[in-house]
């Protein structure tokens, strides 16, 4: 396939389970860079064999670290895609087709955002929030870039147009991974808080979890993806609880060291 100027910018950590697929998917790339944060299995490995430029530097937090790979990339356009997502085919002959456009239909976006679908316990998901999960992943680094969040990460900026191909996303290899992952963004959340100046009430860890809950089963429809649809809402109403039950606990030990 015709290389096209734009630079496939992904983190990672751990992540051979997951990205030989997502390289795979995007043959249409001239440059690859990859950013590792010390992984101990084959990722950087993998990635060398696919022709990657492999870079390997501190955790920053995800909005950081995402600018960082989009400051090594060879290009201005970049695509940046999470190692355990993938390009279909519809989508990279989408892209394929806006770049061969006339330079000025390509100059009038500053970034393009597409629909991106999740893959969890047997089945896509397309309800409780998981979709169309809109996901601004090809820009012009001079026009936009990732916010500096350490989690909930965004690209920032005006002038995204949408794309109809889908990105396909692989979030949790099984139950007991998403049990891990909620963990994990948990406590990255309960400092978010915290760097914000947010005093944690009790009320907080006994209402807001019930709140999500019925946000995604029933506001959003998660009991149209069936029993993994209620697993998910639980999970995402118990990551809110962690999240300001972690947040209040680091309140209540900061506040007996004073």
């Amino acid at each position: 396939m015709e290389k096209l100027p734009i630079s496939l910018c992904i983190i990672t950590l751990n992540e051979e389970h997951n990205l030989d697929r997502c390289l795979g998917s995007v043959p249409f790339v001239s440059d690859i860079v990859v950013l590792d944060s010390g992984s101990k299995d084959q990722t950087k490995m993998l990635a060398l064999n696919r022709g990657a430029r492999v870079f390997e530097e501190p955790w920053q937090g995800f909005g950081l670290q995402k600018r960082r790979a989009v400051e090594l990339a060879a290009n201005d356009w970049v695509l940046c895609l999470d190692a355990d997502e993938e390009v279909t085919p519809e989508l990279a002959h989408e892209i394929v087709q806006l770049f061969k456009s006339p330079p000025h239909v390509l100059n009038r976006a500053s970034g393009f955002k597409m629909p991106r679908r999740s893959f969890h316990m047997g089945r896509w998901l397309y309800h409780g929030g998981w979709y169309p999960d809109e996901q601004t992943r090809l820009f012009h680094r001079q026009k936009l870039n990732w916010s500096p969040d350490k989690v909930h990460e965004a690209v920032v900026g005006e002038g995204v147009q949408r794309l109809k191909g889908r990105l396909n996303h692989y979030p949790f290899e099984s139950l007991s991974d998403q049990v891990q992952t909620n963990n994990k963004y948990s406590t990255l959340g309960a400092q978010t808080l915290l760097d914000k100046g947010k005093q944690i009430y009790f009320w907080q860890l006994v209402i807001k979890p019930w709140i999500k809950f019925v946000e995604l089963y029933l506001v959003k429809k998660g009991f149209l993806d069936g029993i993994p649809g209620f697993i998910i809402a639980i999970g995402g109403a118990y990551s809110y609880f962690l999240k300001y039950a972690k947040a209040w606990e680091k309140q209540q030990v900061h506040s007996q060291k004073v």
